[in-house]
């Protein structure tokens, strides 16, 4: 993957954000939901206000893979009251993970969850959770694979579509975290 480069993200890169977050959205979830719900929520999560303000966050940040100047997929981790639970605790989440298909299987995700790793690591952090949709079959396995288990489950709202994620974390121990 020495083609590709992982930078983070700043204010600068919102239209190219913003677009790939809707064309991977749209990607991964668009024949599985209604139209009317997907609009809605790509409207609400990737307007331009919106994405500013977490980009400005301090307990948020973007990192962007890139392709020469593409931008072809990106990761968002969160901490503190950024995370989008707060009964986990002592933790980074992982809240995205995009990539356009036509880069998928290359090794880019797994390249993000390293990249996660390493951030986690250097917040002192137990451990890293994410939720995934329960439909999102491809992406749980890869998880698990990525050595995430299941611990909870909580409802991400779709529109008006009240839908099941499960929520993983990956446990960093001590060994990990010193190296």
């Amino acid at each position: 993957m020495d083609e590709y480069q992982i930078v983070k993200v700043d204010d600068s890169e919102l239209i190219e954000l913003q677009q790939l977050s809707i064309e991977t959205f749209t990607e991964t979830y668009g024949a599985l939901n209604t139209a009317t719900n997907m609009q809605i929520y790509l409207n609400t999560h990737f307007n331009t206000e919106q994405l500013l303000k977490e980009l400005g966050d301090r307990n948020t940040a973007f990192y962007a893979s890139k392709k020469g100047d593409q931008m072809i997929g990106y990761l968002k981790v969160n901490t503190g009251e950024a995370q989008t639970e707060q009964h986990v605790h002592n933790t980074l989440e992982v809240e995205r993970i995009y990539v356009k298909s036509k880069y998928k299987g290359q090794g880019l995700g797994k390249e993000l969850i390293q990249l996660a790793i390493t951030v986690a690591q250097s917040k002192q952090v137990d451990n890293i959770w994410l939720g995934v949709w329960g439909k999102n079959s491809k992406a749980i396995a890869f998880y698990e694979k990525m050595g995430f288990t299941e611990f909870d489950r909580h409802t991400f709202l779709l529109g008006d579509e009240h839908q099941q994620d499960i929520m993983m974390k990956l446990e960093l121990n001590q060994e990990q975290k010193t190296n």
